[in-house]
C-alpha cells in the first residue's frame, strides 16, 4: 500500500519513530490530564478519558501533521466557572456544543480569521489564565483542609488566607519534593519526563514517610476506574442548550485560538504548513466525540506538540500512539493513581502556569506604553478579576476601538499646488500660503482611508473649501485605498454642496474599490464620468477651461508673471518689475507647460 498526503513514504523506520514519540508523549499526557480534570472541577479518569478520545481524534483528523491534543491549562478557569455555576452534566453539553461551533467554523473557513485576533487579547488573557491556575493551586500545595472554591479570584484568595492555621506541613514536603524533581529532571535527565518523575518520587516519600499524612486523589475524588471508558449520554434539550451557547461558544473561541497557536509552534520547529480549517474540524470533531465518553473540552497543546516533535515524531501515528498509550495504562495502573497526594499535582500545575504566563512577550509589550498596552492590561485583569468571557470581549471592543482612532487619525487632506522645486513639478503642501494660492482652482490631497472612523476629518476637509471663491476643486484620491458607506455618504454630501455652488468637482487618480462603490452608489454618475481622470496633469488640463480669464487678469499672481502655475495665462503678461516680496511664491511658467503636457504628477 502506497502512504499519501500526511503519510506520504510513510514505512518502518517512521513507525519505529512515532512508536517512541507517542509513548513519551504518553506518559507526559498522564499526570497532566489527571491535574487538569481536577483543577476544572471534575474528577480526574475524566481528564485521562478526555487525553484518550480527543487525542487520537485531533492527531487523526486535525490539519496539523505533529498536534497533540488533549485538556489543556487554558480551559480551566472556564471550565470551573461552568461547573460551579451548572454542574458537570453541563459542561459535556457546553463541550459537544463547542465541538459544533468549531465544526462549522472550519466548514465556513474561518480558520484564517482566528489568527486575526489581536496579540494584547491573547497575550492578556493567557497571563491571566496563568495566574488563575497557579493561584488555585496554592490550597493544595500548602495542604490546607475546608477550603472551598469559588468563582472569583479575591474570593479564592480569601478562603486561602482564611485557612493558613490548617496547614499541613507534610503536604509541603511532599510538594516541595516534587517541584524539586520538576526542576532537575530537564537539567540532569532530559530524555525522561520531568512530570512523571516528580509524581512517582513525591508519591513513594509520602507513602514511606509519612503514610496517611496527605489527601490523595483516592481520598478526595474515590478510586479511578481501570478499563476502557464507557459511554456517557447527555441529554440534549433546548432548556438545556440555551444557557450553555455563551460557555460554548467561548470554549470554542479559545480552543481554535489555542489549537491553531500549537499548530503554528510545530510549522515552526518542523517547516510544515498545517491546514487551519482541517484543524478546526478535527477538533470539532473530537469535542463532540469526548462528552459522549465524560470527557472534558480539548485542544492542541503546545508543550506536547514540542516534546513530540523533539523525540523524533513523523507523522500523525504518533498522536494515535499516544493516546493507545493512555488508555493502556489507565486499564493496567488506574488503581495506583489513586495513591497519588493531591499536593504532588500542585506542582506541576503551577509549573505549567509559569511556562504559559507568556511573562516576557508581556512585559516587553508593557513597556511600548501604547494602546495595545493599555488592551494588553485590561484583559489581563478582567480574566484574573471577573471571567474569561468578559475578558475576551472587552479586550476586543477595546482594541477595535483603538484601531479605528488610530485608522481616523491616519487620513489627511492637504491643499496642495506644484513645487517649483521638484522634478515634473510635483504638488505639495508647503507650496499654498496665505499669500499664494489659486483663488479658481483648489486641489487638494486625501491620503488614507475614507471610512467611518475618519468621519471628523473628512469634515475639517469640507470647512476648508466652504466660503472660496474657486471655480473648480480637484481632489487627488490616488492613496485612498479603501471607502466605506459612510465614507461614500460624506464624500457625495461634499460633492452635492460644491454643485449646489456651481463649482465643477473633478477627481484624479481613484483606486478600483472606490470607483467600484461610487459607482454603485450613483455618485460616480453625479459627479460626471468625463471628471474622473488618471492623473492630475489630465484633470488640470480639463480645468483651463473652467477658469474665468478676466479673473486671472485681476490676480495679484497674474500681474508679476507668478500665477500659481495651474494654467500659464501668466506667459501673455506685461514684464513688469517684481518686487522682492514676490519672490517668496513665484513658480516658473514652466509649471503651465507641465500641465498642458499633462505631465503633473498625481
Amino acid at each position: 500500500m502506497k502512504w499519501t498526503g500526511r503519510f506520504k513514504n510513510y514505512g518502518m523506520a517512521a513507525l519505529r519513530k512515532d512508536l517512541i514519540s507517542g509513548c513519551i508523549v504518553g506518559i507526559v499526557a498522564i499526570p497532566l490530564g489527571m491535574a487538569f480534570a481536577i483543577a476544572s472541577g471534575v474528577k480526574p479518569e475524566y481528564g485521562l478519558y478526555t487525553t484518550i478520545v480527543a487525542g487520537i481524534l485531533i492527531s487523526l483528523l486535525g490539519g496539523s501533521r505533529f498536534q497533540i491534543g488533549g485538556p489543556t491549562g487554558a480551559f480551566i478557569p472556564i471550565l470551573l466557572a461552568i461547573v460551579m455555576q451548572y454542574g458537570y452534566e453541563n459542561l459535556l453539553i457546553a463541550g459537544f456544543l463547542a465541538g459544533i461551533f468549531l465544526v462549522l467554523m472550519g466548514l465556513l473557513r474561518l480558520g484564517a480569521l482566528i489568527k486575526f485576533i489581536p496579540r494584547p487579547v491573547t497575550i492578556g488573557f493567557t497571563a491571566g489564565i496563568a495566574v488563575t491556575i497557579f493561584s488555585g493551586q496554592i490550597g493544595n500545595f500548602l495542604g490546607l483542609r475546608g477550603v472551598e472554591r469559588h468563582e472569583y479570584f479575591y474570593e479564592n484568595m480569601k478562603e486561602i488566607v482564611l485557612r493558613l492555621h490548617t496547614l499541613n506541613i507534610y503536604s509541603v514536603l511532599t510538594a516541595g519534593i516534587c517541584l524539586a524533581a520538576l526542576l532537575l529532571t530537564p537539567k540532569y535527565l532530559p530524555k525522561v519526563p520531568g512530570s512523571l518523575v516528580g509524581i512517582i518520587v513525591s508519591t513513594l516519600a509520602a507513602a514511606w514517610l509519612f503514610p496517611g499524612k496527605v489527601t490523595t486523589i483516592g481520598s478526595a475524588y474515590g478510586a479511578i476506574p481501570g478499563g476502557l471508558p464507557g459511554l456517557h449520554p447527555i441529554s440534549l434539550t433546548w432548556d438545556s442548550i440555551r444557557p450553555m451557547l455563551q460557555p460554548a461558544l467561548i470554549i470554542a473561541l479559545l480552543g481554535s485560538i489555542e489549537s491553531l497557536l500549537s499548530a503554528v509552534v510545530a510549522d515552526g520547529m518542523t517547516g510544515t504548513r498545517h491546514n487551519s480549517n482541517r484543524e478546526l474540524i478535527g477538533q470539532g470533531i473530537a469535542n463532540i466525540a469526548a462528552p459522549l465518553f465524560g470527557g472534558i473540552p480539548a485542544t492542541g497543546a503546545i508543550a506536547r506538540t514540542a516534546t513530540n516533535i523533539k523525540n523524533g515524531a513523523v507523522s500523525p501515528f504518533s498522536g494515535v500512539i499516544h493516546g493507545v498509550v493512555v488508555l493502556l495504562i489507565v486499564a493496567l495502573f488506574a488503581p495506583y493513581a489513586s495513591n497519588i497526594p493531591l499536593a504532588s499535582m500542585a506542582p506541576i500545575l503551577m509549573l505549567v502556569a509559569w511556562n504559559m504566563s507568556e511573562r516576557k512577550a508581556f512585559a516587553h509589550m508593557l513597556k511600548t506604553r501604547t494602546g495595545d498596552s493599555l488592551v494588553l492590561l485590561v484583559t489581563f485583569l478582567l480574566t484574573v478579576f471577573t471571567t474569561l468571557t468578559t475578558a475576551v470581549e472587552v479586550g476586543l471592543i477595546l482594541a477595535v476601538v483603538l484601531f479605528v482612532k488610530r485608522m481616523s487619525e491616519l487620513l489627511t487632506v492637504d491643499k496642495v499646488l506644484p513645487d517649483p522645486a521638484s522634478a515634473n513639478a510635483k504638488v505639495k503642501a508647503h507650496v499654498v500660503t496665505e499669500d499664494h494660492d489659486c483663488p479658481q482652482v483648489s486641489i487638494f490631497t486625501v491620503d488614507g482611508p475614507l471610512f467611518f472612523g475618519a468621519s471628523q476629518a473628512f469634515d475639517r476637509f469640507a470647512s476648508q473649501i466652504e466660503g472660496g471663491l474657486q471655480r473648480v476643486v480637484l481632489i487627488r484620491m490616488g492613496k485612498v485605498p479603501f471607502m466605506d458607506t459612510t465614507g461614500e455618504a460624506n464624500f457625495s454630501s461634499l460633492v452635492k454642496q460644491l454643485h449646489d455652488a456651481e463649482i465643477t468637482v473633478l477627481v484624479s487618480g481613484l483606486r478600483s474599490q472606490p470607483r467600484k462603490l461610487l459607482a454603485k452608489t450613483g455618485c460616480l454618475y453625479r459627479i460626471g464620468e468625463e471628471h474622473f481622470f488618471e492623473n492630475t496633469g489630465d484633470a488640470l488640463n480639463y480645468a483651463l477651461g473652467q477658469i474665468n480669464n478676466d479673473k486671472c487678469r485681476g490676480c495679484k499672481h497674474y500681474a508679476f508673471r507668478e500665477c500659481a502655475g495651474l494654467c500659464g495665462a501668466a506667459e501673455g503678461a506685461g514684464s513688469q518689475a517684481m518686487p522682492p516680496a514676490a519672490s517668496r511664491h513665484v513658480l516658473p511658467e514652466r509649471s503651465g507647460a507641465l500641465v498642458r503636457e499633462g505631465k503633473a504628477t498625481v
